[in-house]
């Protein structure tokens, strides 16, 4: 029975693909090459007359199908050694927003090219330019349903603002991007983002309920223009870093410090990386967590080694745009160099990884070593050993924009060996996704399963979304992965119907109610509980959301009746400013001080850009803790106020300072001061200069080793000078 379940579901999902027709066959243009040499100084010159053109873009937003307001222009043109693009955008100067900013990180005016370069209808890039010249580019992923932005291309641009509007050139040299050489056109769209209208244009048609799909794009014929260009595709990354370390007051420690990252693309479909003692002196420290549930917290991986490229090992399935359903993370690359119980970091020695394709196929290959490390635990001292990190990935597009894939993953030390491997896929069309995961763990000699499973339809006029998760008692790959929830299995339905405004203030307004059902091995109980949410979104860019959970919950042996209300809204109203505001109150089990009571919290973020050089915000988050006897335990207050200059394009100062108060001890119990420069003079080539600084109120000696009295002292300040520069072979 199962098996013709599984048959049955199969041949829905082929079905229903096939009745996806795309929604622009007609939408093509022609890549010429240029009879002269492209400059790409924002000036049009007379090569661009040459060029296929199209005018036809479409409005997603905020006034679905209607005429865009503004008039745009784009251009494509090709040499035997890059593409080229050109965005002409029509509007008053008075209304263009230049605003600086360096790679990735930008406002304003901004237009952008797509390109499906192997033709998957799954994956393409993107290169987006501001009208102030500011760059960004990334992969979209999933049919768009995903970004991956530690990508960085090698490519080149600029922006000019004239009486009529602004323009866009950029040069993509073909060998800084991977693409099918046999191909005879790639997938082709662009954007065009004006915020002094919240409008949003596309040149292909997508469907509202959607949005960007990559299995509609248009087509970009080569014409005879297929690149061939050829090169070692060589990029090595020299890396020198001086570091200072705080010891005690007015003692430093000095050490000079090296290291290299290599890309190596030996052909159009397959890349090399590899890093030795790498430095990450310029990420921004964590952000304050307050954690009252049974489970581990998770961290975002910040790192670039780690997250250029990972996509290839994320089991199939993670929709970002709405976060219902994630599947288990089974590499969790924060395992490796982690922070041990004292604060001291295992060092990454060397990090190397391989990933590519062969026509439907995609594969990755991960290997890092660790470094043994001494640390202190409850006073005793322990050591963590050198470790072997392994992951390996083949994944297959199936029904033309669906996948299938297999992941493994390992740790091994002198004594221990920890893994996991699974099989995972997804069923996509362009307004639904089923995604599917099963794994098993491996621990020296002991293993267990897991499964999850998620389905999420938007349709015109109701939305349904499903999702499910078992993990066995002793599936543990704490390792390796992140999936704390050992012997629990969950299921959660929503669904209800959504009304699109093509007129007026309010653009979309959702209702939806559901049910979820959580077993816990640990209380030998299943919690229940029902869902009645309502969504407002609306044409100004602003939204809210309201959830009201209630049901029966057993904690610790405690059976209570649980309640939840959520609120949750966002606001991008002006190009001046942005804020969000989300928070909750529920009645539920506090296992950080083990017992029941209310707990109540609040996120609050706020942006402000005083010039176009100059933003300034903060994030504010509450937490507060009830008693047993329904008054307030405690309460915890985390702010990160930042200041953050941009005086030219690529070059940016940026200063935060986190600190957590609690109210019991009227005391700020926590700072940490942060601060970067950054310069990126070149394509990838960067100088950093960072100092980070931890004051907090742990122990404190004075040179006669006498405990010195409770205050706020400097318990970790380092200062890290990093010139990274590339040379591209």
């Amino acid at each position: 029975m199962f098996r013709s379940l599984i048959l049955s579901a199969v041949f829905l999902c082929t079905v229903l693909h096939a009745s996806a027709l795309p929604l622009n066959p007609r939408k093509s243009m022609v890549l010429m090459k240029s009879p002269s040499t492209v400059v790409v100084d924002g000036v049009i010159e007379d090569a661009w007359q040459s060029a296929d053109s199209t005018t036809q873009f479409f409005q997603l937003q905020p006034f679905y199908g209607k005429s865009p307001s503004r008039l745009t222009v784009a251009k494509v043109l090709a040499t035997e050694e890059a593409l080229y693009c050109l965005l002409v955008c029509y509007d008053d100067p008075a209304n263009v927003q230049r605003i600086t900013g360096k790679l990735d990180e930008f406002g304003g005016d901004v237009v952008s090219i797509m390109l499906d370069t192997f033709g998957d209808k799954r994956t393409a890039y993107k290169f987006a330019v501001s009208a102030s010249g500011v760059r960004n580019d990334c992969r979209l992923l999933d049919d768009a349903r995903n970004r991956d932005y530690s990508w960085d291309g090698v490519w080149f641009s600029a922006a000019s603002v004239y009486d009529w509007g602004f323009a866009v050139e950029m040069e993509i040299p073909f060998r800084s991007i991977q693409y099918d050489e046999n191909l005879h056109s790639w997938g082709l769209d662009f954007d065009r983002w004006i915020p002094a209208l919240n409008e949003d244009l596309y040149w292909c048609e997508y469907e509202e309920n959607e949005g960007q799909r990559i299995s509609k794009f248009g087509t970009l014929q080569l014409n005879g223009n297929r690149p061939t260009v050829k090169g070692l595709n060589l990029e090595i990354y020299p890396v020198a870093a001086a570091r200072a370390s705080f010891i005690r007051e007015g003692v430093y420690s000095v050490k000079p410090d090296a290291g290299i990252d290599i890309f190596y693309n030996p052909s159009q479909m397959l890349t090399f990386q590899l890093t030795g003692n790498p430095d990450f002196a310029q990420i921004e420290a964590d952000p304050f967590n307050f954690n009252i549930s049974r489970y581990e917290s998770y961290f975002e991986e910040r790192r670039p080694f780690f997250t250029q490229g990972n996509e290839i090992f994320m089991p199939a399935g993670r929709d970002r745009s709405s976060g219902f359903y994630r599947p288990l993370e089974l590499f969790y690359s924060r395992r490796i160099g982690k922070i041990l119980p004292d604060g001291t970091e295992v060092p990454l020695l060397l990090g190397t990884k391989a990933f590519g394709r062969i026509e439907n196929w995609e594969y990755g290959g991960f290997l890092a070593m660790t470094d043994a490390t001494e640390f202190n635990d409850d006073d005793e001292r322990r050591t963590e050993p050198r470790a072997l990190f392994g992951s390996a990935r083949v994944k297959r597009q199936i029904l033309d924009n669906s996948s299938v894939g297999v992941l493994m993953v390992g740790k091994r030390t002198a004594q221990d060996l920890y893994g996991v491997i699974d099989i995972d896929g997804a069923f996509r069309a362009t307004d639904w996704q089923l995604s599917y995961q099963l794994a098993r763990s491996v621990r020296n000699e002991e293993g267990d399963y897991a499964a999850s499973l998620g389905l999420l339809t938007f349709k015109e006029t109701w939305a349904l979304g499903v999702r499910g998760r078992f993990i066995g008692e002793k599936f543990d790959i704490s390792q390796v992965g992140y999936v704390p929830w050992q012997g629990t299995s969950e299921l959660t339905a929503f669904g209800g119907p959504r009304w699109y405004y093509e007129d007026g203030y309010l653009r979309q307004l959702m209702i939806y109610t559901g049910m979820s059902a959580t077993y816990e091995a640990a209380d030998l109980y299943t919690d229940r509980s029902a869902v009645l949410g309502i969504n407002f979104q609306f044409r100004t860019n602003w939204g809210m959301e309201v959830t009201l959970i209630k049901g029966h919950a057993k904690d610790a042996g405690v059976l209570y009746p649980s309640t939840e209300i959520d609120f949750s809204s966002w606001f991008n109203v002006s190009p001046k400013w942005n804020a969000n505001l989300n928070g909750g109150y529920a009645k539920t089990y506090n296992f950080r001080r083990d017992y029941l009571a209310h707990y109540s919290w609040v996120y609050s973020s706020i942006s402000w850009r005083a010039l176009d050089e100059l933003s300034v915000g903060t994030t504010a988050n509450f937490f507060v803790e009830g008693d047993r006897e329904g008054g307030v335990e405690d309460v915890t207050i985390n702010t990160r106020p930042y200041v953050s200059v941009t005086p030219v394009n690529d070059l940016s100062m940026r200063l935060y300072i986190d600190n957590v108060f609690v109210r019991s001890t009227s005391h700020v119990e926590q700072v940490v001061v942060g601060f970067l420069f950054a310069y990126n003079f070149l394509p990838k080539s960067w100088i950093y200069f960072a100092i980070n600084e931890v004051q907090d109120r742990s122990d404190e000696y004075d040179a006669r080793g006498l405990l010195r009295p409770n205050r706020l002292h400097v318990a970790d300040r380092v200062a890290v000078f990093k010139l990274k520069y590339l040379y591209y072979m």
